[in-house]
Parts: C-alpha cells; structure tokens; sequence
C-alpha cells in the first residue's frame, strides 16, 4: 500500500508478512510525510544494529520475542507487548526468537 491506495478494508496482521530463513522482512502500509506504518518479521537471530532516528517511534510485537536496547537499557518485548523508541536515542533491536512486529513512527 502506498498513499495513493490505501483503502478502508479490514487486515490480519499476522498473514500480512511471512517469516523467511535468515533475513528480516519488512512491508511499508503507510509512508506519509507526517508518519509510516511498518510491518518488520526478523528469523531468529537477526538484528538492526543500534542507530538513532530523529523521530518518536512506537514498536509493537504481535508474534515472537525480541529484545529492543534503548540508550543502553535491555527490554524483552513478546506477544502483545509494545514500547516507545524516543527520537535521538540510539536504539538496536535483536530476535530471541523469530518474531513480527510493527513500526510506527510519527515525524511532525
């Protein structure tokens, strides 16, 4: 979906992405000026290595484990559970298992 088709139509998360062996998957919903809607699945074992973004993000996992550093401070997030990743703090996420989440990062 980009801004000139999002339609009103109900989703299921969890058939909108499929895990694959070894990578991390990512699908963009929404990506406007203002904010983006990202779906990421990460296999086991995969990371993002700790970077900054100038905005506020929220992470929300809705299958799996990971484990989200925020200015050096370890969270483990699963099933059901979300965090806020504030803007300008350095950020790196790992899967303790396979797991899917979403990104929503709000810019204005």
């Amino acid at each position: 979906m980009n801004n000139q088709n999002i339609k009103k139509e109900i989703l299921n998360l969890d058939s909108m992405l499929e895990y694959q062996e070894g990578s991390i998957v990512s699908r963009a919903l929404i990506n406007k000026d203002v904010g983006t809607l990202t779906l990421f699945s990460f296999d086991k074992g995969e990371s993002l290595s700790e970077h900054t973004a100038p905005f506020d993000a929220l992470v929300y996992i809705f299958d799996g484990e990971a484990e989200i550093l925020i200015s050096g401070e370890k969270f483990l997030l699963s099933k059901g559970q979300m965090i806020i990743m504030p803007a300008n703090e350095p950020h790196a996420l790992k899967a303790i298992e396979k797991f899917k989440m979403m990104l929503i990062m709000i810019k204005s």
